[in-house]
């Protein structure tokens, strides 16, 4: 038994990974922002939304890649495959702009780590970026590359647990913050924000495309054993974003909240962070940062490699110009959005409106999908998640389009 189990947990940890990938998505540069002015401005009291965006993401997640390993296919080839061609043709542009809106923050975040760490200048740490990125897409193989994303996510969380320490929270008065909801007219607005952005269009592509980096056999048996693996890949990975988001909200409620200091960058977060809890503190956040920026942006350009391949109808070949194009197309308007230097904090804020934008177009072909049975066969939704996805896409879009109509007319 004990031979079996052990079997059991090393097919277990040949699998872990795809999951990781996407979680780098969910803690990106962009998210930073909305985590750091949630715990300055309100201390614990969003940690509840942090848990609750997690468990609404683990949904959406677990049937991208259901669909994946049910099809063989990523979810813009079954969009192609499945829906009219303008209906197709739509969601496809509206993806390559969402990637490009992504790109935005990612490299952002990429060029102010270079920025704090080694003090380079923004668009020359936005290009390195932008090298690092391409370098590894399109030198290394698909396994390689994912242990390199991985370690990045592991330095990212080494990096908030020791934050954790040196900042001294209160961790009685955390606890129940966790999981009891606490709304005011105050807080109200940065929580919808930070719900309506955990899901992102391009994670939901790229989690369907990356698990067929696991073909472990195309029956029905092999199949429904693939999936449960998903399901353990993608908690725990889940299960990893959450901590380090909740430690971003915590390290800004020690020390920002306790000290009054109200924070609206990531730049003024570092300079801030380095008098108040120490320059190893600083130094902690720059390196999160960056690696965070590299990391995201990397699997940024996967997802818009497999979208753009997949919506043209070509293979996802690594040997193919255009595979090398869409590695580095969509960060291009991203680089001279920097060099230019436009004003960045107006350019994130657009960079939402097209996302959410977006978010619909790959939310309900998702959910069609994964309920048609000539397509998913025996692994299409049952009612129950089919009706808790209705909802949870229900709340994300009304949210995102309550942030659009906010934006714009505020």
């Amino acid at each position: 038994m004990k031979k079996k189990e052990q079997s059991v947990f090393r097919v277990l940890l040949k699998f872990l990974g795809p999951g990781f990938l996407v979680t780098i998505g969910f803690i990106d540069p962009g998210n930073w922002a909305t985590n750091i002015a949630g715990g300055a401005d309100f201390r614990y009291n969003l940690l509840w939304v942090i848990t609750l965006s997690t468990l609404m993401l683990i949904l959406i997640q677990s049937m991208s890649a259901r669909l994946g390993i049910a099809t063989g296919k990523s979810l813009g080839v079954n969009i192609r495959e499945h829906f009219p061609a303008p209906a197709s043709a739509l969601v496809g542009v509206t993806i390559v702009a969402a990637c490009a809106a992504t790109d935005v923050a990612e490299l952002l975040g990429g060029a102010i780590g270079f920025n704090l760490l080694l003090g380079l200048p923004l668009w020359f740490g936005a290009l390195l970026t932008v090298i690092l990125e391409v370098f590894f897409i399109v030198s290394q193989r698909y396994h390689r590359l994912e242990r390199i994303i991985l370690g990045f996510l592991g330095v990212i969380t080494i990096c908030f647990i020791i934050e954790l320490f040196i900042v001294k929270p209160d961790w009685l008065a955390l606890g129940p913050a966790v999981v009891i909801p606490r709304v005011t007219r105050g807080n109200i607005y940065i929580a919808m924000g930070m719900l309506g952005a955990v899901v992102m269009p391009h994670n939901i592509f790229l989690h369907s495309n990356v698990i067929q980096s696991r073909k472990w056999g195309a029956t029905e048996e092999e199949k429904k054993r693939l999936i449960r693996y998903e399901k353990t890949d993608t908690f725990a990975a889940m299960a990893v974003g959450w901590l380090v988001n909740s430690a971003m909200i915590v390290v800004a409620a020690s020390v920002f909240f306790r000290h009054g200091v109200h924070v609206d960058s990531l730049e003024q977060a570092s300079a801030t962070l380095r008098p108040l809890a120490g320059r190893f503190a600083g130094f902690l956040f720059a390196l999160a940062l960056l690696a965070a920026g590299i990391s995201s942006s990397t699997t940024s350009s996967m997802a818009e490699v497999n979208v753009i391949t997949a919506f043209l109808g070509k293979p996802e070949d690594p040997k193919t110009l255009l595979y090398k194009i869409s590695a580095f197309i969509t960060a291009v308007p991203s680089f001279l959005i920097i060099l230019l230097k436009i004003d960045t904090f107006k350019i994130l804020i657009l960079s939402q409106v097209v996302l959410s934008v977006q978010l619909p177009f790959t939310l309900v072909p998702l959910l069609i999908l994964c309920r048609r049975r000539t397509v998913m066969g025996n692994f299409r939704s049952k009612s129950v998640e089919f009706v808790l996805a209705i909802a949870v896409s229900a709340v994300i879009i009304a949210l995102n389009v309550f942030l659009l109509y906010s934006t714009i007319f505020a």
